[in-house]
């Protein structure tokens, strides 16, 4: 016997207001099928189903990299046809496991427990109490507390709708007998569609014993419908993101204005002010210290720096004991040595930054390299792009750099050297030698200054 995992992703969504299918939309910076789809990978299996329907291919598009058999459903007639449409190619020894693309919370751990829970009866559930049981489907059990019925919410009467404990929509059900009720299930509700839940009723008819497991938590069985339930979830996976890393040591000033949308790898003694989101795959050393309001994406980050606010930084590699910001940019392809400032409103791309160098202030580097202990100064920058292709500016070691330079590239500026400010550099600089290009000033004393008449 296998485990054949079934994920329902062909809802329309109309609830989100958006042309976008629902299970694309993001949280924590990935699909929400993706986590669904994360989970259930982690879970000891066979195969995995994704059934989608709405918004044709883009779901199958957006995520080439699934292992997964993708299952189209024509038409959306409810979670029993959907199902339906993925039972042809499951052996009937297996037991299938039904997860939703829209309900991005649920944990390996309580799945888990409803695989192992269908070992026996064939049959396992997944329930929840929660206080306003509002839209969901209402487990229905006999006086001896054995589960007989779902009613959803609009087939249920009144005392029904008083039920809290509700349907999660999770279950396990061996193939064989999936595939008995799946097909003789009927549209007879007001919706007109094939409820999967209606299965529990066959089950019970034909005496088989539903095996009932406690979710949890109620949270992580909601299901995303509209945004505003997008962003509630969105700010509970961040909360317990931020809590795991204070428990593995990491300082951070307000837990609630912390996004992490991606994997981060910590160090000790870390310090992250408010609103610092972390994209991709961050690695922080030891001591670092992040300011308000930073972004880093994809970026190894050595001990000791210094991130001060405002500042972005996005497929980098920061050595040890740097200083950068605020409002630095750091871009792509961009590497910088121990010891290396950054200063405010200062953009790197593509640019090796050497041991010791500064570039502090109101400065633009692109496809550049600067050696050891070189000072850049305000106002620089390099012209890379000549309008069809980008040009690389060498700067030595022991380089100074004035005030307001254009480095007019391809240019070598050898060690050493150093250039007045003010100068638009052409040509390559030797070793040890001045360049200096500036027009003759001229003073007319006596000066009127023209004025409006």
């Amino acid at each position: 016997m296998g485990l054949c995992i079934v994920i329902l992703a062909a809802g329309q969504g109309t609830r989100m207001y958006s042309d976008k299918p629902k299970v694309l939309h993001t949280l924590a910076g990935k699909p929400l099928l993706k986590h669904v789809y994360d989970t259930a990978m982690a879970l000891v299996h066979r195969d995995i189903y994704i059934v989608y329907g709405h918004g044709g291919e883009d779901v199958p598009d957006s995520l080439q990299d699934f292992q997964v058999s993708w299952v189209k459903q024509e038409q959306q007639l409810g979670t029993g046809h959907a199902v339906q449409q993925a039972l042809p190619d499951i052996p009937d020894v297996d037991n299938v496991l039904i997860l939703y693309g829209d309900v991005p919370l649920i944990t390996e751990e309580s799945l888990k427990i409803l695989v192992d829970a269908a070992s026996e009866s064939g049959f396992s559930l997944l329930t929840t109490y929660i206080e306003n049981p509002q839209g969901y489907g209402r487990i229905i059990r006999d006086d001896s507390e054995n589960i007989i019925a779902i009613v959803e919410e609009k087939d249920a009467s009144d005392a029904q709708k008083n039920i809290c404990e509700i349907n999660t929509g999770f279950m396990v059900v061996k193939a064989d007998l999936l595939k008995q009720w799946v097909n003789a299930l009927g549209n007879d509700n007001k919706q007109n569609e094939y409820y999967l839940t209606d299965i529990v009723e066959k089950a019970v008819s034909d005496k088989i014993k539903i095996t009932p497991v406690l979710a949890e938590s109620g949270i992580e069985v909601k299901g995303i419908n509209n945004r505003a339930q997008l962003a509630e979830a969105e700010r509970y996976f961040q909360l317990v993101q931020a809590h795991h890393l204070m428990h593995r040591g990491v300082g951070l000033c307000d837990p609630s204005r912390f996004d992490c949308r991606g994997e981060l790898e910590i160090g000790r003694d870390n310090e992250i002010d408010i609103n610092v989101i972390i994209e991709g795959r961050v690695k922080l050393g030891n001591n670092v210290t992040i300011g308000a309001n930073c972004y880093i994406k994809d970026t190894i980050i050595a001990d000791n720096v210094n991130i001060l606010p405002n500042t972005m930084i996005d497929n980098a590699v920061i050595g040890n004991g740097c200083n950068i910001g605020p409002f630095a940019r750091i871009r792509p392809e961009t590497t910088l040595d121990e010891d290396v400032h950054i200063g405010n409103f200062v953009e790197l791309k593509k640019t090796d930054i050497g041991k010791g160098s500064k570039v502090n202030h109101l400065t633009y580097m692109g496809d550049s390299h600067v050696g050891t202990e070189s000072n850049i100064g305000a106002g620089t920058i390099t012209c890379n792009y000549d309008g069809a292709y980008k040009h690389q500016t060498i700067i030595g070691d022991n380089v100074f750099v004035g005030s307001d330079v254009q480095l007019i590239a391809p240019v070598n500026v050898h060690d050493g050297a150093t250039i007045a400010a003010g100068t638009t550099v052409t040509k390559d600089v030797g070793q040890n030698e001045l360049a200096i290009s500036r027009t003759t000033q001229k003073t007319l004393p006596g000066w009127k200054r023209p004025v409006k008449k």
